[in-house]
């Protein structure tokens, strides 16, 4: 093949990277910032000075950097919080292998004092919801299905009819997957609704804390 060809070809080609290497954040807030991913992710300082900040948890050099700004700034931009509930970046999602792996955190995490701030079955993942010291927002999630019927499940009726999901209770879904239920039969979007309550789907799971 001639290099004109070559080059045809990897224009027409899909490139993509391999995988996410890390984020940066600028905080005002980097003692709080590094306590919470030190609780969360079991992050360990890599790197440290004055001015940045290198967590990381895994075999990867740093999975975040915190850039410091002096802390007069957080007064500066005291709705920096809500900044993502209308403009830029909403959230990060990262995958659980398991339901149990996923729900067994939720207990570890409720322990410290740090809760989801939404929880919903989507359809295709059950997703966890925090938020850090600076109101990024974290999904932690489960795959429901495999790649394939995930990519089904988007031109489902049921889609069409909620493409949002359903609120669940993360203890019951937890109480029932300890008392032998397995993630087949947990998968569906209202087997997270503890009985006696009342079904919180589509719209009606957004709220001013959700957002």
């Amino acid at each position: 093949m001639s290099a004109p060809d070559d080059a045809t070809t990897i224009q027409t080609q899909r490139v993509a990277p391999d995988y996410i290497a890390h984020w940066v954040v600028k905080s005002a807030r980097t003692e709080e910032m590094v306590r919470w991913y030190g609780t969360v992710f079991g992050a360990e300082i890599a790197y440290q000075d004055s001015e940045i900040t290198f967590l990381t948890w895994d075999d990867e050099s740093h999975r975040l950097a915190i850039i410091a700004v002096p802390k007069p700034v957080k007064f500066l931009f005291p709705f920096a919080k809500l900044r993502r509930k209308a403009y830029g970046i909403d959230h990060i999602a990262l995958t659980f292998r398991s339901l149990e792996r996923l729900l067994e955190n939720y207990v570890r995490l409720k322990r410290q004092g740090i809760l989801p701030v939404w929880s919903i079955n989507h359809g295709p993942t059950i997703s966890l919801y925090y938020e850090d010291p600076d109101g990024i927002r974290l999904e932690f999630q489960v795959e429901n299905f495999d790649p394939d019927n995930t990519a089904a499940f988007f031109f489902t009726e049921e889609f069409a009819r909620n493409p949002i999901g359903v609120n669940i209770d993360p203890d019951y879904l937890l109480s029932r997957l300890r008392n032998g239920a397995t993630h087949e039969e947990l998968r569906p979007r209202e087997a997270g609704t503890r009985p006696g309550r009342p079904v919180v789907a589509n719209k009606k799971t957004i709220t001013p804390k959700t957002l």
